[in-house]
């Protein structure tokens, strides 16, 4: 294949400057400019009066002028980030495609020279550009800077769910994509041709012209097989390994063997990882430049004023081998300790991680139902979420929208019904018929059965506007059935933790967030948080764990997610699939490196 050929030509040719660079580019990413980009933000919020940033109050934060300035700010320069990435990938494989060779410090010069056109004012769709189409050119193993920012996994839940949300989602990526396709050259002719991104729009949409959809067919062909063929690479090595660990499983030979693999493996993926992006520009590029010589068009190229000359000298030198030698024998003798059990990998967890069904067993049973409370208990969960309303007549009933419609069909609102009226309705038939007839609970059904049935309550007020002494009936329930020491008393809108705080100073309550950002503790009258997965990092949970207080992570329904919120440590995980959590938790808790390592592959190969 043709364009496969010039891809491998570019890539190789300077492959050193472009490896070198991309390792370099990743680790300042991680050490130095997300760090950076993060203190900004703090300085923003600092600026703006806000000590934290919850669900609350990020309107009023983000409508005020001085946010929008250093937000701004903050968005030029990430933009300037990933541009000198960008441009410095290019030029690099521009010089390849020319046969020259380019050091990292020309290359870098260059980029950066280029990326500073960024401030004219007819780039200003430069950072649409970088913040909504460059990441649809990242699937590979690992992507650059800009493509880490991501969806937060609840939002994207809840869009799925909702078809009139989804359909707007859809074409929005619709959109993205087609705009994609006619700009696919831009960067290109940006940075090849000094050409402004106005400009340089308006010359891709021409040379993208009548092979739109095959270009971009063709980069997804192409990242997507390199992809496969890495990890067909590594099952292969992993499956070597596995075999020697069965052969030589005692002899100091085979944890040698075990030793040479896993560096190599570890040196593929240090190398595909800094391929991942360039392989994406080396396929634009090579289209690029296949579509200029069809068309005719001329091709213009980065001046190399320096033209390397091999070095005589020896690329390695004694020292460089001799820690190479000494890695391979520490880590021959390490394996070698490790197959005949001298270390104990086994890791038990100080705190406990508990598991709360949300809404009940909500994936079996229709939500916030006594079907649901009890086959969440059955299922062996520790808590149980629920939703708290008040009706007309002020009683305490169990149900999440304030609107009747989704799980009863009715379309009224909750204050306007008496308790009698909720009771007749059907709450169970919206998820199968097989439990038309079941009921929304009055809260203090569900706390006798909580207590009867020893398992603990997460009891979420959700707030209409047209409630009486809210907070205090849901508190005198909870205390007429002896029931503090086991729930929780949460909600989304900060005066409710308040208020109860106020009534009863000793009863445990629970601040949920959709995000998280700033010195939340400065919320004191939360003893706790309850927080949405994606904004949950190490230094947050320290930080809550430092003050005496506890942090619950929702909603996690994926086993990737729950091991990373157990990784970081949390206290509870909320979630749909009961089963799926109490699995992980009990296998997280111990561990031994070589043996989870040896049944995975074992599963993947079976």
């Amino acid at each position: 294949m043709k364009q496969s050929k010039k891809i491998r030509k570019m890539l190789s040719y300077n492959i050193k400057t472009l490896i070198s660079f991309e390792i370099i580019y990743k680790i300042l990413s991680t050490v130095i400019f997300l760090p950076l980009f993060l203190s900004m933000f703090k300085l923003t919020t600092k600026l703006s009066g806000y000590d934290y940033l919850t669900f609350e109050n990020i309107i009023s934060f983000l409508s005020m002028p001085i946010t929008i300035f250093f937000l701004i700010i903050l968005l030029v320069f990430m933009t300037f980030y990933t541009i000198i990435d960008i441009s410095n990938i290019i030029i690099i494989l521009d010089s390849s495609y020319q046969k020259k060779k380019i050091t990292l410090k020309e290359s870098i010069l260059k980029s950066l020279e280029k990326s500073i056109s960024i401030f004219k004012r007819k780039n200003i769709l430069l950072p649409f550009f970088v913040l909504f189409l460059i990441p649809f050119l990242n699937f590979g193993i690992s992507s650059s800077f800009i493509s880490t920012i991501k969806i937060p996994e609840f939002i994207m839940e809840y869009i799925v769910k909702n078809n009139f949300l989804l359909g707007i989602y859809i074409v929005l990526i619709v959109i993205l994509a087609f705009i994609l396709c006619k700009w696919l050259y831009s960067f290109h002719y940006f940075v090849l041709e000094n050409c402004n991104f106005k400009e340089a729009r308006k010359k891709s949409t021409k040379l993208s012209k009548g092979h739109k959809i095959h270009d971009v067919a063709l980069i997804v062909l192409i990242q997507l097989l390199t992809s496969i063929i890495y990890i067909l690479f590594v099952l292969l090595g992993i499956s070597i390994i596995i075999w020697f660990y069965k052969i030589f499983e005692k002899n100091i030979f085979g944890s040698f063997a075990m030793t040479i693999i896993w560096l190599f493996l570890a040196l593929s993926f240090i190398i595909m990882t800094a391929l991942s992006t360039p392989i994406c520009y080396a396929t634009i590029s090579a289209l690029y430049y296949s579509h200029k010589e069809r068309s005719k068009e001329a091709i213009t190229h980065i001046k190399i004023e320096n033209n390397l000359v091999k070095n005589k000298k020896k690329q390695f030198s004694k020292l460089k081998y001799a820690i190479i030698i000494l890695v391979i024998i520490s880590g021959t003798l390490f394996t070698y300790s490790i197959v005949n059990n001298k270390y104990n990998f086994k890791i038990e967890y100080v705190r406990t991680i508990e598991i709360t069904a949300h809404r009940g067993a909500s994936v079996y049973y229709p939500e916030n139902t006594m079907a649901a409370f009890v086959g969440a208990t059955n299922m062996g969960t520790d808590w149980i979420e629920l939703d708290v309303q008040q009706t007309k007549d002020k009683k305490l009933i169990v149900l999440h929208d304030t609107n009747l419609k989704r799980t009863t069909g009715l379309n009224k609102n909750t204050w306007e019904l008496n308790y009698d009226e909720i009771e007749a309705l059907d709450a169970g038939s919206f998820f199968s018929e097989s439990f038309k007839g079941e009921k929304i609970p009055l809260l203090e059904t569900v706390i006798k059965y909580a207590k009867e049935n020893n398992v603990k309550l997460n009891i979420e007020l959700k707030p209409t506007g047209h409630e009486e002494n809210f907070e205090a009936s849901v508190i005198d329930l909870i205390k007429k059935y002896d029931f503090q020491n086991s729930c929780v008393v949460t909600s989304q809108v900060y005066d409710v933790i308040l208020n109860s705080k106020k009534y009863d100073k000793d009863i445990k309550t629970i601040y949920v967030m959709s995000f998280a950002y700033g010195n939340i503790l400065d919320l004191e009258d939360a003893d706790g948080f309850s927080i949405e997965a994606s904004s949950i990092t190490k230094p947050l949970v320290t930080k809550i764990h430092n003050a005496g207080k506890e942090i619950y992570a929702w909603t996690i329904n994926s086993k990737d997610s729950m091991l990373n919120m157990i990784n970081l440590n949390v206290d509870n995980i909320i979630t749909d699939d009961i089963s799926l959590a109490r699995d992980t938790i009990y296998s997280s808790k111990t561990s031994n490196v070589v043996q989870e390592y040896i049944n995975f592959v074992n599963d993947v190969l079976k």
